[in-house]
Order: C-alpha cells, then sequence, then structure tokens
C-alpha cells in the first residue's frame, strides 16, 4: 500500500517565511505582522469584493483631486454603491465596512470644501457613514444629515431619510432623542447645548427631522418607534396629521397601552391624541371611551353626536348608560340664533339607551337564558351539611338572621324573586324575624332583590313606607335609593319620595333618605339634589353623622366632577367644626365625600390638599391622603404609590396609661388612621394596571410583616380592592391565610376581602374556603357573620355580576363603582364601630359597584339577537406583528353569554357587524352586507 501523500507534515523551507521568523526572532515584530495582514486580506476578499473595494478607494482619490467637475460624479456613484449594497441582516455592509477606515480623513476633506449642493451630497454621505464611528463620535449621523439639509437650496430638498434604509433611520431617530433631551436640560438655553453637541439646527430642525423619520418607520410596520420617538421630542400630537387609514388602529392601540405608563400630564396628552386619531377616523366608539376616560364633558358630547347612523348612536348611548354619564352633558345647544339656555331634546330611543331602563328586564331574560333565575335560599349558599362543625352552631339568632339577610339579598339581587322578601307571603316577611336596625337592612335588601326594576319595586317598597315600625320606614326609603341605582327615569320617583324625608327629625329616616338619594343619583351630577342636600353639610347643629353622610351621599352624586361649592362647603366645615365633633369616627365619611369629588382628575386636586394642610386637626391628614389617593385612582402612578408607602412607613408613638398624678399635656395621641387608607389607596392607584397591581401584592406582604398593627388590619382591605371579582390564586390563598390571623380584626377584614375577590364568580375553591371558615369560626359570630356575607357575595346575582369597577375590556375605570368599593372598605376600617355594629347598612354602598356581566348582541330596533361567539382569556397583542389572535383557550356559545373578569369575546363569523368596539354589555350588530352574496358564491 502506497504511503498517502501529506501523511507526514513537513517543515517548509520557504526562504520568504524563514526571513520572517528571524526578524520577529529580533524584535521586528510589526514587520512580521504587516505582510501577514496582507495576505490574509487578500485571502478572506472575493474577487467581486476586492473590485468593489478598489473602486471605492479609487472614488475618494477623486474627491481629493482639485477638478471640482469630478466631485459630482463620484459622490452620486458612492451614494448609489451605498444604497444599494446588500448583505445578509447580520453583517455590516460591504461598502461602509470598506469605507470605515477612510471616515476621519473624509471628515478632514468636507472641511476643506466650500458651500455647495456637493458638499451637501458629501455630508449626506458622511451621515451614512457616521454610524460605523457612533461610538467614538456620537450624534455624527444626526450632525451631518443637518449640515447637508442646511447646504441645500429650498427648491432642491434633501432626499428623505428612508431612501438610505430602516436601519439609518432607527439611528437617526436614536440621535434625535438623545440630542433633543441634551438640549433640553441645558440651562444655558440651545445655543451653549448646539455648540457643546456640535450638531448644528434649531429644535424645530430637529422636530421637522423627527416628524420625516416617524413617517418612514409608519409606512414599515414600526408604529411604536414613531410614537416614542415623537413623545421623546415632546410632538406626539403631530402624529394625528401623518397615520393613514392602515396605521392608525396600531398606532391608537400602543398610545393607550402606553398612558398606564407614562407621568402626568404626558398620559392626558397620549390620551387626547389617540381621541383625535379615532375621531378623524370615524371610529366612535373607540373616542368615545377615551373621552370618558379622559372625563371631558365637551368631548363626550361632541363624539356622541358626530355620527349620523341612528344605530351608531344608540350603542354610543348604551356605553355611556355603562359608564354612567351625566345625562346633561349630552344635551348640544341648537344652532346659532337660539338662547344658550335652550337645547335639543333627545329622541325617545335614545334616552332609553342612556337611562338603563331596559337593563332590568334584559337581565332577567339573561338570567332565563342562564337557567338560575329561580331564586336561591339560604342553604344552597351556605350548604351546611358541608362543613366541619363537630356540634350545633350556637351563634345568637338575631345575628344569623341579619346575615341571611343580606346573603339573601346579594345572591337573589337583580332577579326580584327572592322567597324571603320580595315574593314572602303577606306577614311573613322576613322583615319581622329581625330588630331594631336589623330591620331597616331587611327592609332595603328588598330595594337589592328588586335592583334596577323601578316599577315593579316602587310598589313592593311602598307597602314597607306606611309602616309604624321607625326602621322599617327608614329601610323602605334606604331600599327606594338603591333600586334605583344606575337608572334615570322620567318619574324621578327617588328624588320625589326620599325628597321629603330628608328635614324629617328621626335620625334613622333622615339618614336612609341622605344615603338613599346619594345611591340612587350615583354619578349624575345633578344640581337639585345637591341644593337639597348642601345645607345639612354647613349646618353645626346637626349630628356629626348626619353631616358625614351628607357629604358622602353627595360625593357619590357628584363623583370625578371637581364640584368646588361642594369642596369649599366640606372643607368650611373641617374648619369650623369643633376638635371634639372631628374626633369622632364618622370624620373619615366626610373626608370620603370630600375625596370622591376628584376621583381620577389628578393635579386638580392641588389646590385643595393645601386648604387641607392649612387644618391643624389630625383628620386634615386622612383627608388629605383620602383626596390625594382618589385623584390618581386607576392612574398605576408609580411615585404617588411611592408617597403612600412613606405613610405606611410612620411609626406613631401610642402614649401609654399613665399614674393620676402625672400631667398628660401630650395625651390627645396622633391619628393613624390615615396609615390605613394610604394602604388602600396603594391599591385603589395600582389597580388600573396589572403590573402596578402585581407589583403592590409584594408591597402588601411586606407591610403585612413589618407594619404597625392599623397597617396590617388594611391590608386584607386592600387586597380585596386591587382584585375584586377577579379570584386569583396566590390572592386568594394569601386571603385565606391572614383569614386566621391572632388579631382578629385582620382575621375579620380577610374574611370581607375574600367575598370581594369572589364577588359573583361562582368560584367553587372560594366557597370551600369559605365552608371551612364557618366551620371554624362557629363560636365566633363577628367571623361567622362576615363569613355567610363573604359566601352571599361569592354567590352574588347567582354569578351573573361583578363589582369590578373596569369595563370595556378593562380600560375605562368607573367611576361610580370605585366610590362604591371605596366608601364600603371606609366602614370596615373600623368594622367593630361600623358593619359589625348598628351600620350594617353599610354593606349596601357595594351597590353603585354592582353591573352585570354579560355580552347581549341585539339587532338595530334593540331586539335581542343571538349569534356565535368565541369567549377565551384577553391577550395582549399590542406591538406584535400581523393579526395574532386576540384571546386564548376559547370556547363557541351563542349570545347570550357571560364573560369573567379576564375574559375577551369575538364573534365566531362575518355574518354581522358590530357597532361596538369591544364585545361586552350591550352590543348592536348590523348585517354583513357582503355575507350573503358569499353563501351564494359557495352554493
Amino acid at each position: 500500500m502506497t504511503p498517502t501523500k501529506f501523511a507526514i507534515p513537513v517543515p517548509s523551507e520557504d526562504p520568504k517565511k524563514k526571513k520572517e521568523e528571524e526578524k520577529a526572532e529580533n524584535g521586528d515584530a510589526a514587520a512580521a505582522k504587516k505582510p501577514k495582514e496582507e495576505e490574509k486580506d487578500g485571502e478572506d476578499l472575493s474577487e467581486e469584493d476586492l473590485q468593489l473595494k478598489n473602486e471605492l478607494e479609487m472614488l475618494i482619490e477623486r474627491l481629493r483631486e482639485p477638478n471640482t467637475a469630478l466631485y459630482q460624479p463620484a459622490l452620486e456613484t458612492l451614494r448609489t454603491l451605498i444604497r444599494t449594497s446588500t448583505s445578509s441582516m447580520t453583517s455590516v455592509p460591504k461598502p461602509l465596512k470598506f469605507l470605515h477606515p477612510h471616515y476621519p480623513a473624509l471628515q478632514e476633506l468636507y472641511e476643506t470644501w466650500p458651500s455647495s449642493v456637493d458638499k451637501s451630497l458629501f455630508a449626506d454621505i458622511l451621515s451614512v457613514l457616521a454610524m460605523t464611528y457612533s461610538d467614538t463620535q456620537p450624534r455624527g449621523t444626526l450632525r451631518y444629515r443637518l449640515l447637508s439639509a442646511s447646504l441645500r437650496p429650498a427648491s432642491a430638498p434633501l432626499a428623505e431619510p428612508g431612501s438610505w434604509g430602516h436601519e439609518y433611520v432607527r439611528h437617526l431617530a436614536a440621535e434625535l432623542g438623545e440630542e433633543y433631551n441634551s438640549r433640553e436640560f441645558d440651562e444655558e438655553g440651545l445655543e451653549k447645548a448646539s455648540e457643546e453637541s456640535k450638531v448644528p439646527g434649531t429644535a424645530d430642525d430637529l422636530r421637522n427631522l423627527a416628524l420625516e423619520c416617524a413617517t418612514f418607520l409608519l409606512h414599515h410596520n414600526a408604529e411604536p418607534d414613531a410614537v416614542d420617538l415623537l413623545e421623546e421630542l415632546e410632538i406626539v400630537d403631530k402624529i394625528v396629521d401623518i397615520v393613514d387609514g392602515d396605521t392608525y388602529e396600531r398606532v391608537c392601540q400602543y398610545m393607550i397601552r402606553c398612558v398606564n405608563l407614562l407621568p402626568p400630564p404626558d398620559d392626558l396628552s397620549f390620551l387626547r391624541t389617540a381621541h383625535s386619531i379615532y375621531a378623524k377616523h370615524h371610529k366612535f366608539p373607540q373616542a368615545l371611551s377615551l373621552s370618558i376616560r379622559l372625563g371631558d364633558p365637551a368631548l363626550i358630547c361632541a363624539d356622541f353626536n358626530a355620527p349620523a347612523n341612528p344605530s351608531m348612536k344608540k350603542q354610543l348611548a348604551l356605553i355611556l348608560a355603562r359608564a354612567q354619564v351625566p345625562k346633561e352633558w349630552l344635551e348640544a345647544p341648537l344652532e346659532d340664533g337660539m338662547d344658550d339656555d335652550e337645547v335639543e331634546e333627545l329622541p325617545e330611543d335614545l334616552l332609553d339607551c342612556l337611562s338603563n331602563t331596559r337593563l332590568s328586564a334584559q337581565f332577567k331574560e339573561f338570567g332565563k337564558e342562564l337557567n338560575v333565575l329561580e331564586p336561591k335560599s339560604l342553604e344552597d349558599v351556605y350548604k351546611s351539611h358541608l362543613e366541619n362543625t363537630r356540634q350545633t352552631t350556637t351563634v345568637d339568632s338575631a345575628k344569623g338572621n341579619l346575615a341571611g339577610t343580606f346573603v339573601n339579598a346579594f345572591v337573589n339581587a337583580g332577579f326580584g324573586n327572592d322567597k324571603l322578601m320580595a315574593k314572602a307571603e303577606e306577614g311573613n316577611s322576613w322583615v319581622y324575624k329581625n330588630k331594631d336596625h336589623g330591620m331597616l337592612s331587611a327592609a332595603a335588601s328588598l330595594g337589592l332583590s328588586l335592583l334596577w326594576d323601578t316599577d315593579e319595586g316602587l310598589s313592593q317598597v311602598d307597602k314597607y313606607t306606611y309602616s309604624a315600625e321607625e326602621y322599617i320606614k327608614a329601610g323602605a326609603l334606604l331600599a327606594t335609593g338603591i333600586l334605583n341605582s344606575g337608572v334615570r327615569t322620567e318619574a324621578d320617583a327617588a328624588l320625589a319620595l326620599l325628597g321629603e324625608y330628608v328635614e324629617n327629625k328621626s335620625v334613622p329616616l333622615k339618614t336612609s333618605a341622605i344615603t338613599g338619594l346619594g345611591l340612587a343619583y350615583a354619578g349624575s351630577h345633578r344640581e337639585d339634589v345637591m341644593q337639597l342636600l348642601l345645607p345639612y353639610v354647613a349646618d353645626d347643629g346637626l349630628s356629626m353623622e348626619i353631616a358625614s353622610l351628607t357629604s358622602l351621599a353627595l360625593g357619590f352624586i357628584f363623583v370625578g366632577s371637581g364640584n368646588g361649592e361642594i369642596a369649599s362647603t366640606i372643607l368650611q366645615t373641617l374648619m369650623e367644626r369643633e376638635d371634639k365633633q372631628l374626633d369622632e369616627k364618622w370624620g373619615r365619611f366626610m373626608a370620603l365625600g370630600l375625596a370622591l369629588l376628584y376621583l381620577g382628575l389628578q393635579d386638580g386636586a392641588d389646590a385643595t390638599i393645601a386648604t387641607l394642610k392649612a387644618i391643624e386637626h389630625p383628620v386634615s391628614q386622612l383627608a388629605a391622603v383620602l383626596v390625594d389617593m382618589c385623584s390618581f385612582a386607576g392612574s398605576g402612578n408609580v411615585l404617588k404609590v411611592q408617597e403612600l408607602l412613606r405613610y405606611c412607613d410612620e411609626h406613631i408613638e401610642k402614649p401609654e396609661a399613665k399614674e393620676d398624678k402625672d400631667a398628660a399635656p401630650e395625651e390627645p395621641a396622633k391619628d393613624d388612621t390615615f396609615q390605613a387608607f394610604a394602604v388602600i389607596g396603594i391599591a385603589l392607584v395600582a389597580m388600573g394596571e396589572e403590573i402596578g397591581a402585581e407589583m403592590s401584592l409584594r408591597q402588601f406582604n411586606h407591610l403585612m410583616h413589618y407594619g404597625e398593627p392599623v397597617v396590617r388590619r388594611a391590608v386584607p382591605l386592600a387586597l380585596g380592592l386591587v382584585s375584586a371579582s377577579n379570584p386569583q390564586l396566590p390572592i386568594m390563598d394569601t386571603l385565606s391565610k391572614y383569614s386566621h390571623d391572632s388579631d382578629l380584626q385582620v382575621a375579620l377584614n380577610a374574611i370581607f376581602a375574600m367575598g370581594l375577590i369572589g364577588a359573583g364568580t361562582n368560584n367553587a375553591r372560594l366557597a370551600q374556603m369559605l365552608r371551612q371558615l364557618a366551620g371554624y369560626y362557629y363560636k365566633e359570630p363577628d367571623c361567622l357573620f362576615l363569613v355567610r356575607i363573604a359566601q352571599g357575595l361569592v354567590h352574588m346575582g347567582k354569578g351573573t355580576l361583578t363589582i369590578n369597577p373596569f369595563f370595556s375590556d378593562r380600560t375605562i375605570m368607573s367611576r361610580t363603582a370605585v366610590a362604591g368599593l371605596l366608601a364600603t372598605l371606609t366602614a370596615f376600617t373600623e368594622a367593630k364601630g361600623f358593619i359589625l355594629d348598628k351600620y350594617h347598612w353599610m354593606l349596601y354602598f357595594l351597590v353603585p359597584s354592582m353591573a352585570p356581566r354579560f355580552l347581549i348582541t341585539l339587532d338595530e330596533e334593540l331586539n335581542n339577537l343571538p349569534v356565535s361567539v368565541r369567549v377565551g382569556q384577553a391577550v395582549d397583542v399590542v406591538g406584535q406583528a400581523g393579526k395574532p389572535r386576540t384571546i386564548s383557550g376559547f370556547q363557541t356559545h351563542t349570545t347570550p353569554v357571560r364573560l369573567g373578569t379576564t375574559e375577551r369575546a369575538e364573534l365566531a363569523t362575518e355574518e354581522y357587524i358590530p357597532f361596538a368596539h369591544v364585545l361586552e354589555g350591550f352590543v348592536i350588530l348590523q348585517k354583513n352586507p357582503g355575507w350573503e352574496r358569499e353563501d351564494k358564491m359557495d352554493i
């Protein structure tokens, strides 16, 4: 077998290489290295690349020659070679790679040229080459781009940045942001900033260039980059002019998603810009939903009156009714020449939609479809046979009956057919199985059973208003207010029936009438109701209880309005009342009434907070915390959360009991109630944004470990608020742990919070946890009472209601719903003094938060129209390429269907076109004109 030719390597005897080795040994390393590099370059470059490299070097030489006639052809050839260069996405284009070493020399050459069009083209090419030197010479791309533009005559403008490709535009956009920020923060002004950065041009030049880059990015599926660039240069409103029919939807979705992550006032400017884009492209439901978020009456009126299509107007009216927007905002003035006071009357069908008058009938029809119309008994909810009790329950019957009152009301809410109250046999009503204040709550529970049904409800409640028993009469007044909540009628029965009792000398009748008005007209901004109630806030002769509940009622009615007259009256009362009165537990409700006026107004509450700081009594700090947290409710503002956390961090020394001899000038201890509200405030601010809400859970965990007792007691309430009607497993388990806490107040609040997170969900795991708690606390009347309440909440409306304040795909916050939740939680900040004492009727503060969680599809005549829909978990698709699925794990149902808090629906076929942009609540459908033709083609 012949030996392989290359089996044994033979050392090279090449004299050239031997000479190099000798030189290297003698220390002349550079001389040895140079030929090696040249040889390597020669090996790496293909013939085509070598030709390109030589051509580029030849063009550079031409630029150095004295003959100016050669400059333009050479520059044009360079530009063409750079623009047409193609290489893989992961490597630098060949012309840029070969020109990189020549960049410093070309810069020097550029400085020697006189101003001309050729020099402008040269600067444009240097701008592209500067991308390869961005680490050593920052913002060179931008500098030469602006120099090139300044050398051009107006008649021959520079080519758009996009002509150099996507990567160049992105590079330019990044440098624009850096340059603008460097000028922005320079105290000496723009001139000095531009000298330091060596970038010519004014701020307007930068903005104009940014608009060119943004236009290119929008047309190349980089909408988020375009929005970010314009936001950095503080001209995001200019995007309205450059979006088109293909790009506006993705731009708006991205901007709306950014809102929760932006500091004020950028968040509102983003909302207004997105609104302008939608309005420009005639997307009325989307524009209206943003107007509602902004709380701007003028915008809401303009959006509502913009469409000419009557079906679209009905759909907008249904959206406004869900948000409980005051009807008066929608009445546009008549044409010129008419009096300003005269307004155009709305058509009757629109008024029906706006007034929610169809809600009760549709809700009962929905219950019939879901087969939950039959009333549930208390045992259906408690399932006592599954409780692990070793002996019979020894709770006092009054407490047990009272719990039954609330459970029956919550479970059968809205259906009007429960057997304890609404359909009870004559003389057998549950009311008479309670005593004193229990009778008040029992009579009021009738209003919850008949919720939204104003015709049937008033006739049923009427018989109790003539009762000789004061508490039953008071309960009937409260029931009147409850059943009118969220529904506006021509008759205005609530004001007619309750108005006369506001002046009554009986405290239960007076407070029930005032609270009833607050619930009935929540969010309506009714001036006539304000004139009726306001004197009772200012009257020094009235008790703190009546003044505070009146403030709260006004807060409900004018929630988020920033009404100056009410605010100044409440502030005046806080200043003038004696310290002894302000020390009462009722002060927190007066402060809450003030805070609700500023719900969601952000900086609009600054003047009120400054005024509160001037009040010396400790209630002023409580009020300031409440106003501050309400004004940023649902905004996700991180700075506000940090501020509230600092309140929780304060350690307030309580004076210990001393001997009688000791004088105690420092006896009035600093009130620490404000810390409880600071904890609830963290949840209130964070709940509008998913990441913030998740992060807040960790903060609550820390507060539970290290916080003061008052802070620990508020943590379960905050957990209940941040996840209302959304039973997430980690929160459920955490609350279950807290419900066994050694501090009874913590345990009580945790039990109620378990009801809040499961409200209206029928969650089986939560129901099982509560049954176990009922067995655990069978000897504790207070705990067992709240366990029963929580069980009633979990089965609220037999699983058809929600108390989550966010709707329209969790983008709009219902201010009335937040008001209801806050009022209920305020009562639980001192559960022993309110809910577990004789003010258990405060649980009805939840009524404004209660709303059906359904999707009902209607035809254009507002009749039910069953269609197939897919329902699944909502998926965030903002910024994703193509048309990804917006739901996952979906199931197909026929409407009407029940929707969970985090679920989303979409039509299964294209047979109908929805007028609403989100399939939730009432949605009007229009037959797709192309659908029948498609069917015929298939046949």
